[in-house]
């Protein structure tokens, strides 16, 4: 049977705005690489009586609980005395680690004060493990369905400790097994039209388990396959994932889950050595703040234009007078000027364009707030896409920022390869 895991972070500082649980993650690709899900995550305060009660029903139910926290020497640490209460079991004192206590203290040439001996209690029938980043040892003892295992909360103790103590511990009492992760990240449909897709699919099976996942204009897809071999889960991933590979086409952007649009982009621009410029209206320059949010953007990026006004269209990007008189600022027309103005100006190989209404005042009868002319000028020349997003003026903008560098990936995959499949976002 496949193994579950709950991890609990303790520490009231983590239920704040300011502090946050990046030790779980660690702790979860871990389990994972031993083929434990992790079901359950959880973040409790200082409180002993909820945290005894916590770990009661984690041991209950899963078959790795982990705690993370709580085993510093002081009143608030209850880590220690939750696990014993919800287990029924005692505190002892372990000379030895006394012994080791005195000696870390020592070594750093500092007295030691008296609530220190609360981290040499071991709750009973507990394994301590060695921590040599700190004073709080960890405890591993098992339980009626598995293991548990209390780990330090700061993050370079705990990590030592979790890889060099606790993964080789448990793995001798978990059954051969890995979790392996394919994700897909797609642009250019929506989340319940992705669904219909790709369910026919995945509904098929239960392992892999399937997720998706979205965020403005951005959906993630992502399998989890569990085998007794590393060659085995990746066989499901591609006996599930290629299907819906084919089925998506190029929607899918990238398959890495850290890769987001605009580092694709830079990539193709830097495999291409092409340089881009951004003209915008309605987005106020959020194109371009996603095109350089990382480092060595400067390689791609040559310039971005926000022209809010008719005004500074014409002035800046050189878009005729007669042509706005003519077609409106929110218009295809308009936004293949504005590209091939960023592009002309700043000597560019793409320029690329965004110009509508994202209210909730503007808009017109046959373009209503919602509607984005997203352009993209190249040496092939001008390209423009209507769009029409029914949202909230945060979403417009983000959707419609989406859309332009979507629409500048798909151009720049034409150019590289000489056919474009599929339709720009729409």
């Amino acid at each position: 049977m496949p193994k579950n895991a709950e991890i609990i972070a303790i520490g009231s500082e983590l239920l704040t705005a300011r502090r946050m649980d990046t030790d779980s993650l660690a702790v979860t690709e871990h389990l994972n690489l031993l083929g434990v899900e992790v079901v359950v995550k959880q973040i409790i305060g200082d409180d002993r009586e909820r945290l005894a009660k916590a770990i009661k029903t984690a041991v209950e139910r899963s078959d790795v609980v982990i705690l993370i926290g709580g085993l510093g020497p002081t009143e608030d640490d209850v880590t220690r005395d939750a696990v014993a209460q919800a287990l029924g079991r005692k505190l002892l004192l372990s000379l030895e680690q006394e012994s080791v206590l005195i000696s870390r203290f020592r070594q750093i040439n500092r007295p030691m004060a008296k609530n220190n001996i609360r981290q040499a209690y071991l709750i009973e029938g507990a394994e301590a493990m060695p921590n040599p980043h700190g004073t709080a040892p960890g405890q591993f003892l098992s339980t009626g369905r598995g293991a548990l295992a209390l780990l330090p909360g700061p993050p370079r103790e705990m990590k030592a400790m979790l890889e060099n103590e606790l993964v080789p511990r448990l793995r001798p009492v978990l059954p051969p097994e890995v979790i392996r992760v394919r994700s897909f990240r797609i642009t250019g449909i929506g989340e319940s039209d992705l669904d219909t897709l790709i369910a026919p699919v995945y509904t098929k099976y239960t392992n892999p388990v399937t997720t998706v996942l979205s965020a403005p204009g951005d959906l993630f897809v992502h399998l989890r396959a569990r085998a007794a071999t590393i060659v085995e889960a990746d066989g499901l991933l591609r006996e599930v994932g290629n299907p819906i590979a084919e089925l998506l086409g190029d929607r899918v952007y990238s398959e890495d889950p850290d890769e987001a649009l605009e580092m694709v982009i830079g990539r193709l621009l830097r495999k291409q050595h092409a340089k881009v410029a951004t003209a915008e209206s309605c987005t106020g320059g959020m194109v371009a703040a996603r095109l350089t949010d990382r480092g060595g953007s400067s390689d791609f990026f040559i310039a971005g234009y926000v022209t809010y006004t008719e005004a500074q269209k014409r002035e800046v990007l050189g878009v005729p007078k007669e042509l706005i008189e003519q077609h409106t600022a929110v218009s295809e027309p308009v936004a293949a000027a504005m590209a091939e103005g960023a592009r002309k100006r700043s000597g560019a190989t793409y320029g690329i364009s965004t110009t509508g209404y994202a209210g909730p005042d503007g808009g017109t009868d046959f373009n209503p707030v919602g509607t984005v002319y997203l352009g993209v000028a190249g040496p092939n020349g001008p390209r423009v896409v209507r769009v029409r997003y029914g949202a909230d003026r945060y979403r417009i903008r983000a959707l419609a920022t989406q859309g332009a560098l979507d629409l500048l990936r798909r151009t720049l995959i034409q150019s590289g390869s000489g056919s474009l499949a599929g339709k720009p976002v729409a």
